[in-house]
């Protein structure tokens, strides 16, 4: 069933990938730049705190302008879930316990855009996608 508010699911899907995407950039910034000054701080680049930072840094700035979406959303969801496994699931079995809730949104969103695609105000939607037939 359409609603009246089903009308704007473009818009509000391109808003959300937008916002994903610049929140999951600024992880990055903190551990390649320890831009802000945040935990965990800066890290040396071939680290595996430095690697992902690597990720976050490329993976946001693609995610948040809306260009290979997909791909990068898919790299990004990955990544947050070996960071949940790894980092924090041993800590405790639960989430809020052990830190790992934006982790798992992270994934689950960024799945959710492999799925759907950026939505509105992406730059895949002005790119070219293959040979268009004549009529």
């Amino acid at each position: 069933m359409v609603t009246a508010l089903s009308r704007w699911q473009p818009q509000l899907l391109g808003i959300l990938r937008i916002v994903a995407g610049l929140l999951f950039l600024s992880h990055g910034l903190v551990k390649l730049f320890g831009f802000p000054d945040a935990p965990p701080g800066q890290q040396e680049v071939l680290s595996l705190l430095g690697i992902g930072g690597l990720i976050e840094l490329i993976a946001g700035t693609l995610i948040a302008i809306g260009l290979f979406t997909r791909a990068a959303a898919f790299v990004a969801s990955g990544e947050m879930a070996v960071a949940y496994w790894m980092m924090h699931a041993p800590q405790s079995f639960y989430p809020v316990a052990n830190g790992g809730d934006a982790a798992i949104l992270y994934c689950f969103l960024f799945l959710y855009l492999v799925v759907a695609g950026p939505g509105a105000f992406s730059a895949d939607r002005g790119r070219w996608t293959g040979p268009r037939l004549r009529r």
